[in-house]
């Protein structure tokens, strides 16, 4: 499946710093590539409805940590998988009395639209379940090979006890530190169907539904139907990034059982020898926004749509730079106040970078472009310190708009055309070029 177009990032001076994340699993930060070869695996969206802020939110995030590896000299292999055929989107199709089909292509269409528009990079692969389903088959095998796989009234089960290591991300001992019975009540919420009568055990997951009537189904070598959840980002991380790689990322309700569930069928179907690792190194995990009071999520129905909010004027930018004033791993809640911040931001840092050429004598402002890059990279490898990275930038901006013009007795006023009795002089239209590259290239919001 084709992703979106790339937008140009500037090449910034010198290298960036090594990014560093907090690992879901320990709770503790590592660094999150260890070789020249940088991969992640983020989970993409099911499209039944439009690209939200929560979704924003979190693919934000990881285009961050892209453009931070990149700074730092690495080279990026990125793959998202997009859940094209799953219950929500075909009750959704049903519902409205549309093709599942059409609709799934539809808002895969708006959600690349909406990428491009936050200018956040795109995948090297993007991947959706329908494509993927001869891999998924052939992963199957192989989790069938080891004895991993029941039936179930012709519906495929993985057995959890096959994988020694269950709950290695989210289990007793973790920072989650979830028991059997909090997984349980999870994956009741999250997709699975823990009461499901004749289960070996209550989170044995779905690897393969058996066809119904009405419903889209494939061949494969457990029979006609189509693919569970988590099997489907186990097979296509897997085949695209290997069966080790960097970091798994996606939103804090994908801890379990998605993230975990993944993991598992990895191992077990890869079988790895005493002491190799497989599937993510590292796990992180981006916060959930609330709008209104309540999670956003699409089956409350409190959603603001990005695509929404575009048609309605408002600058992608400025959307870009409400999500970042929140770090990736704070739960936050949406309000007219949130994108009103973001677009004063912009409106600031738009003028100080339009304003410094011609406002800004030599010496000033006290913080140079130069300290800028190197704050906002430390920041990024900080955890993806967004609001960190943010403040710099406010600093430069406000200091430059509070120099305003600078007339030959030595005044200063509101910024505004130079006084014809004195002149500016001074490196400032060099340092405002590398501010707007910093936040284009690191932060990627265009000025």
């Amino acid at each position: 499946m084709d992703g979106w177009l790339s937008a140009e990032v500037p090449v910034l001076p010198g290298s960036g710093v090594e990014v560093r994340v907090r690992d879901t699993a320990t709770g503790e930060l590592a660094v999150a590539a260890t070789g020249r070869r940088a991969s992640l695996y983020a989970c993409g969206i099911t499209p039944y409805d439009a690209t939200h802020i929560g979704h924003a939110a979190t693919y934000t995030a990881w285009d961050l940590l892209i453009r931070a590896w990149r700074d730092a000299g690495h080279e990026v292999v990125y793959t998202q998988n997009i859940t094209d055929v799953d219950d929500p989107l075909l009750e959704r199709a049903e519902r409205d009395g549309e093709d599942w089909r059409e609709l799934a292509a539809r808002e895969i269409d708006r959600f690349r639209g909406d990428m491009v528009a936050l200018r956040n990079l795109p995948p090297a692969h993007y991947i959706g379940a329908v494509e993927a389903i001869p891999l998924i088959d052939r992963f199957a095998e192989r989790l069938a090979a080891r004895g991993a796989l029941y039936d179930l009234d012709g519906d495929t089960y993985f057995a959890r006890g096959a994988d020694r290591e269950f709950g290695a991300l989210s289990g007793p001992g973790t920072a989650s530190d979830l028991s059997v019975e909090q997984m349980t009540v999870l994956s009741a919420e999250r997709g699975g169907d823990p009461e499901r009568p004749g289960k070996k055990d209550p989170l044995d997951p779905l690897v393969w539904r058996a066809e119904r009537p009405g419903e889209p189904a494939w061949d494969s070598s457990l029979g006609r139907g189509r693919p569970g959840w988590h099997v489907e980002c186990a097979a296509i991380a897997a085949e695209y990034l290997g069966l080790a790689f960097d970091v798994q990322a996606g939103g804090s309700d994908l801890v379990f059982p998605h993230h975990e569930m993944s993991a598992s069928h990895v191992r077990v179907g890869c079988a790895a020898g005493d002491g190799e690792h497989l599937f993510a190194r590292v796990y992180v995990h981006s916060g959930m926004v609330a709008y209104q009071g309540a999670k956003m999520s699409k089956s409350l129905g409190n959603l603001v749509f990005v695509s929404r909010l575009r048609s309605d004027g408002v600058d992608p930018m400025a959307i870009r730079l409400a999500l970042l004033a929140h770090h990736y791993r704070s739960d936050w809640e949406w309000t007219d106040a949130v994108l009103a911040e973001g677009e004063s931001r912009l409106g600031r840092w738009r003028a100080a970078v339009a304003a410094a050429p011609a406002a800004v004598p030599a010496g000033f402002p006290a913080l140079s472009a130069s300290e800028v890059l190197a704050t906002v990279r430390e920041r990024l490898a900080d955890d993806l310190d967004a609001p960190g990275a943010l403040a710099a930038i406010d600093a430069w901006a406000d200091a430059v708009l509070a120099v305003g013009t600078v007339s030959a007795v030595g005044t200063v006023s509101a910024v505004g055309t130079v006084s014809s009795v004195g002149t500016v002089t001074g490196p400032a239209e060099a340092d405002a070029a590398l501010v707007r590259d910093v936040a284009d290239a690191l932060l990627g919001v265009a000025l």
